[in-house]
């Protein structure tokens, strides 16, 4: 036998070489065994002891038992130099092939830490372009489970290139496919563009990471000393950057959760998400809405629990939960019928637009409308944020990619008016006048250019200043201001909104529209592409 360096620097045995058909099946046995066997033992439990599982293990607890299809598992890097002609362990250091969650297919690759540190090499980045590749022939969605140390170095810029290739095929498969990155250790520099490319990134506390230049780079330019979860560890990227849709404790929950996002979405963008059927009725009363939802508008409330209240069985799931809070996305049901929700929350900063929350929205509205997944947008908003800060950092350009988003939009469009709709932040919020296909209110509706303070202390300027009692000449103008412009049915009797709807009716409401426009269809003009605000 022909004894090869492992890359722990323990020894694998090649077999020898076989003399008839039964030998060559027996060593067919015996190379797919090491294949799945992986490094040592040592090695193994060196990734368990950092609260990590391999990528096997991973892998077993994404699909269907028994699902997974791996391809290229005896795949070995053809690289020379630095002693990588000794070590040439089979799959290069990442799985890849198709298996089933729920019966349905998802294709897969893993780094596998245990070898060269998961980095990327030449053969490495041919495996993933190709698994891609299938994918999008296919039809059906991509999940990396990312734990990679980055380029392989001593490959130089063969394995540099390979990243290109990564991200060429991310963009290529953006709204084509279903793309998810599980980020499961760590991913520096060049490498965290890809994860940037895809639909959703799942992050697992203390064991995963995400920077382009790390704390060491950090401190030799800047002087300023962070850990590398300081740095970009998942809840600066699930709070702060926004980079990370979801962050758990652990592997397996983050996993699981991953198989239940993928039951909310379709195989690709010709095909709708997959239809359940709901125990719910559909003509379910929501009486309590009436409480939970207060009438005056300066009292905040939790728009969560409208949600639960209105959604089958109060179950939703929530996109960016912790960043940007102003702002709710989520993914629920209605009648079985997967739906977008887009939605203010007045618990934080009164449910005001703002960039972070702008980004939020719009990013998920698209990724709704590239995936066939209607759009139900919930308003309570006041306005955008003022501010010196927001103004400088770009709120007109940022806004406006909430607002091309939502006009770009040909999925089925419905607009829920609760409580406040004012200024351009109401016609932002996929108002009837840029495409929103039905228009409801409850009766505590306020839609209006602005609030009636301040349009009252901008039209009676003059009648207030002169008074002999301003303070009562302002509240008697705001009351008269309210009464004549804001009234919650001015804006139906000028067929602003379709219909003034009491709230207990809104999950009624909501799924007999949504049944009506499932036939609908929208063509956008002949072009390559949109050039939207950036």
């Amino acid at each position: 036998m022909t004894v090869l360096e492992e890359t722990t620097g323990e020894p694998i045995a090649e077999p020898s070489e076989p003399t008839d058909a039964r030998g060559r099946v027996a060593e067919l046995h015996e190379i797919r065994a090491q294949a799945l066997a992986g490094p040592s033992e040592k090695a193994t439990q060196a990734q368990h002891a950092k609260g990590k599982l391999t990528a096997r293990e991973r892998i077993e607890l994404l699909l269907d038992p028994g699902s997974f299809q791996e391809v290229e598992q005896l795949r070995r890097h053809r690289a020379t130099g630095f002693g990588l002609e000794a070590k040439k362990p089979f799959t290069d250091g990442v799985i890849t092939g198709w298996g089933t969650v729920e019966g349905r297919t998802v294709f897969v690759y893993a780094h596998d830490f245990r070898i060269f540190g998961g980095a990327l090499g030449e053969a490495h980045a041919t495996k993933i372009h190709k698994i891609m590749d299938m994918a999008i022939a296919a039809g059906a969605p991509l999940v990396s489970l990312n734990d990679g140390a980055g380029a392989r170095i001593q490959e130089g810029v063969s394995a540099l290139a390979g990243y290109g290739g990564i991200f060429q095929r991310n963009t290529r498969a953006s709204g084509v496919i279903p793309q998810i990155s599980v980020m499961l250790g760590p991913c520096a520099g060049g490498a965290a563009y890809s994860p940037a490319l895809t639909d959703f990134v799942f992050m697992v506390r203390e064991t995963s990471q995400m920077f382009i230049t790390g704390p060491d780079v950090v401190k030799a330019v800047t002087g300023e000393e962070i850990t590398q979860n300081g740095l970009g560890g998942a809840d600066v990227h699930a709070e702060t950057s926004g980079v990370c849709h979801f962050a758990y404790d652990d592997e397996e929950t983050c996993i699981a959760e991953v198989r239940y996002l993928l039951s909310l979405l379709p195989q690709n963008n010709r095909e709708n998400p997959p239809r359940h059927e709901s125990t719910d009725p559909a003509d379910r009363r929501g009486d309590v809405l009436l409480d939970l939802v207060p009438a005056d508008g300066n009292r905040p409330y939790d728009m969560t629990k409208v949600i639960e209240e209105i959604v089958d069985d109060g179950e939703y799931v929530e996109i960016h939960e912790r960043w940007a809070r102003n702002i709710i996305c989520a993914l629920a049901r209605l009648d079985g019928q997967v739906v977008g929700i887009v939605a203010n929350q007045p618990q934080a900063l009164a449910g005001v637009l703002d960039i972070e929350a702008s980004e939020k929205a719009a990013r998920f509205v698209q990724m709704c409308d590239a995936f066939n997944i209607p759009i139900v947008t919930f308003l309570d908003v006041p306005g955008f944020l003022p501010g010196v800060d927001q103004e400088h950092g770009g709120i007109i350009r940022h806004g406006a990619k909430l607002l091309y988003a939502y006009c770009n939009a040909t999925v089925p469009r419905i607009s829920l008016i609760l409580r406040k709709a004012y200024g351009g932040a109401y016609i932002v919020m996929d108002s009837q006048s840029i495409g929103a296909d039905l228009t409801y209110a409850w009766p505590t509706n306020e839609i209006a250019v602005m609030g009636a303070e301040g349009a009252a202390n901008v039209i009676f300027r003059r009648q207030i200043a002169e008074a002999e009692d301003p303070e009562a000449m302002r509240a008697r103008m705001v009351k008269e201001y309210k009464s004549e412009l804001m009234h919650p049915y001015y804006a139906a009797e000028r067929g602003l909104v379709d219909d003034v709807i009491d709230p207990a009716e809104t999950r009624e409401v909501l799924i007999r529209s949504l049944a009506m426009l499932q036939s609908k269809h929208a063509d956008l003009p002949s072009r390559k592409h949109g050039n939207p605000p950036q």
